[in-house]
């Protein structure tokens, strides 16, 4: 049968109660927002998002999505990425037992075998988190909230907190940095830092060294004062929009506010590997620290401090 005339699954009514009764309204707005920031793709955006939804708007299929996406293709990419994994410890020579706080010294440290130290330690790792979750599970509740209600949005409507980081950044910068250029830089960052020239083996000690402990410790102080300044400036103070007109909006609020934190960092880095004479290893690791430091202060703002209307206040 065509859908259309007599199939009551391609009615929109249908759908909704289907919907409905499936989500509630923490849920579908969570999944609205979420789904929402990939329409800023250049391209693409649009049609990912119908991918995503399968369809323009959320329904029954979205839940299939979502579900083969989380019980299928995330366990399988786990497995995909779990010999990539080991492999790099096997290129590595295996591990190293990691060298108390206090040995700063460059030796390479005891070599351990990966089976059967690395296995039985990350088998005895998950196990404990997965208990600690089945007692989470149990102790606290966690309650459903009213029935989805797609004409009714909560105020204000948040993303879940693993992604109100990125919906914070949407806050500040043009939707395509946020959404796009800065997630994808970052991940760039994060996938070639293994790869880098370093000037040290520090290989088995924590945090590097001493100095690197500390200047660690500096970096995500000083990431969170920036980071919490920058907020508050931008939203009672700083307007690029208005004060260039001319300029388009995603120069005046995605270039240009990008290019002076991407300058900042650059100038932290040659600031703080100059003032304590550090290696790369210890610099790049405070770098590292510092952007780390500023995301967590972002989500934690758009979790806790974001208000009605998304406006910036205390018990948001």
């Amino acid at each position: 049968m065509a859908p259309g005339v007599g199939d009551v699954s391609a009615d929109p009514g249908i759908q909704f109660y289907r919907v409905s009764n499936a989500l509630d309204q923490l849920a579908f707005w969570a999944v609205t927002i979420c789904t929402g920031m990939l329409e800023y793709i250049p391209g693409i955006g649009i049609s990912l998002q119908k991918f995503v939804r399968g369809g323009s708007d959320i329904g029954p299929a979205t839940l299939s999505i979502f579900f083969t996406i989380h019980t299928a293709i995330i366990p399988a990419g786990l497995i995909v990425l779990m010999p990539f994994h080991f492999w790099r410890v096997r290129k590595a020579k295996g591990l190293v037992i990691p060298r108390r706080p206090e040995d700063d010294s460059r030796d390479q440290g005891e070599m351990v075998a990966t089976i059967p130290n690395l296995i039985v330690r990350e088998l005895v790792v998950a196990s404990v988190l997965i208990a600690l979750m089945l007692v989470l599970s149990i102790l606290l509740n966690a309650p459903l909230e009213a029935k989805a209600n797609p004409g009714l949005s909560p105020n204000p409507t948040k993303a879940p907190w693993y992604f109100a980081g990125l919906q914070e950044l949407l806050l500040h910068f043009h939707p395509l940095f946020a959404v796009l250029i800065i997630p994808a830089l970052t991940l760039g960052l994060l996938f070639i830092l293994p790869y880098l020239r370093y000037d040290a083996d520090t290989a088995g000690v924590w945090f590097i060294s001493r100095q690197g402990r500390k200047t660690a410790a500096i970096a995500a102080i000083i990431g969170a004062i920036l980071s919490v300044a920058y907020i508050v400036a931008d939203e009672y103070f700083i307007d690029f929009a208005a004060w260039v007109p001319v300029v388009p909006t995603v120069v005046s609020n995605g270039l240009l506010p990008a290019a002076l934190a991407l300058a900042g960092s650059m100038g932290f880095y040659w600031w703080i590997r100059k003032k304590y004479c550090m290696v790369n290893n210890e610099a790049v690791q405070a770098l590292f620290v510092l952007l780390l430091t500023g995301f967590l202060v972002f989500t934690l703002v758009g979790i806790w401090f974001r208000g009605e209307g998304m406006k910036l206040g205390w018990g948001g």
